[in-house]
């Protein structure tokens, strides 16, 4: 089928979306973006997603180009124009277009905005049941990890590591602390508590951050958010990776070696069945 996309106000088959050169975002990579998951029709969390946008937006300068009902309507529209169930909305927000020049335009440009909804595959019931590999490696991206940027080369640059060695993601580290994935944020277990990165600079406060928390609560899983040490990961009983496409998976060998038995763990168990639960709550009338 023909995959429909958004570009500045009007709808297109995707090979004939067209940017200009001087796009901010093709020569710079200045701009934003935001990934929704859409279950049934209805997308997931949406209000924490826009919300993040919106401080996205906000930390890197660019005017906010829609109010809320207008990124409503952004996300349902291509969705649609769809015939899947299950699907993934990526907006993207640039700086707009102008002559290369590193400071910000002056008087500011008109911001590019574009989106397009693509079928949102889960991960299969094999990594579910046995889990994925992992590989770790030194974090060395920028120090403002908390604006969902389009300049994701450290990113790129991460994942391909991870796929050269054979691995579905990668963990970063920064000065001995755990930071997160090239596209995920990273759980570890300890004695039947989970543990993350604090929210701050040096991650990507996922919305799964805040699912996390209210999934752990139902669950009954103490949850801490803390500086967590490279050696507590390395013997962990259970490390997770959480995103906004893979929902909640387990990694069972992190450098080669089995994490904990190397089988998916309890904690994982209650997340993956709670995570499930709360799409199902959305789907409900």
């Amino acid at each position: 089928m023909t995959q429909i996309a958004y570009l500045n106000g009007e709808f297109m088959p995707i090979e004939e979306a067209r940017v200009p050169v001087l796009d901010r975002g093709f020569i710079f990579g200045d701009g934003i973006y935001e990934v929704v998951p859409v279950y049934g029709g209805r997308p997931f969390r949406w209000s924490q997603h826009l919300a993040r946008l919106k401080r996205s937006l906000a930390a890197v300068g660019i005017d906010n180009p829609h109010d809320e009902a207008g990124w409503t309507r952004l996300v349902a529209d291509p969705v649609s124009r769809h015939p899947w169930a299950d699907q993934f909305v990526y907006m993207q927000v640039t700086r707009g277009v102008a002559r290369r020049d590193h400071a910000f335009p002056r008087p500011a440009v008109r911001p590019t905005v574009f989106a397009m909804s693509s079928q949102l595959v889960l991960p299969a019931a094999e990594q579910i049941q046995r889990g994925v590999a992992a590989v770790s490696l030194p974090d060395e991206r920028w120090l403002h990890c908390d604006i969902k940027s389009t300049s994701l080369l450290g990113n790129v640059l991460a994942r391909e590591a991870a796929v050269r060695a054979g691995a579905a993601e990668c963990v970063m580290f920064r000065d001995g602390f755990l930071t997160e994935g090239s596209a995920s944020n990273i759980w570890v277990v300890r004695g039947g508590r989970l543990c993350g990165p604090p929210a701050d600079n040096l991650v990507l406060e996922g919305v799964r951050y805040g699912l996390i928390h209210e999934l752990c609560e139902g669950a009954g899983i103490p949850l801490q958010l803390r500086r967590v040490l490279r050696e507590e990961v390395q013997v962990a009983d259970e490390l997770i990776l959480s995103s906004a496409t893979k929902e909640v998976l387990p990694i069972t060998r992190l450098d080669g070696r089995p994490v904990g038995d190397g089988r998916p763990g309890p904690v994982f168990a209650k997340l993956h069945a709670a995570y499930q639960q709360a799409k199902a709550r959305q789907a409900s009338p």
